[in-house]
């Protein structure tokens, strides 16, 4: 696949979707959307994995553990419940 952004991925995913929930596509054309889709999709989560691991290291705190917390978790109505230290 060519390299791009995860948001153009995403939106050609989004349109692919749309274009098969419509149910319009002839057989041959639905299938090479959906393995287009699938690979879109691969990508998309192949980028998500690695982003993970990106702020995972950022997190890593001087002592060697590491501080995971939902996005968000700070400010809900828990007091940031969720947020747990790993060595």
């Amino acid at each position: 696949m060519a390299k791009q952004s995860f948001e153009k991925a995403m939106e050609q995913l989004e349109q692919i979707v749309q274009e098969m929930e419509a149910g319009e596509l002839p057989l041959e054309s639905a299938l090479k959307k959906f393995e287009e889709g699938i690979k879109l999709s691969r990508y998309c989560a192949q980028k998500l994995d690695e982003t993970e691991k990106k702020v995972t290291l950022l997190m890593e705190q001087g002592d060697g553990s590491i501080k995971e917390a939902p996005f968000g978790a700070e400010g809900d109505a828990e007091g940031g419940a969720g947020t747990e230290s790993y060595e």
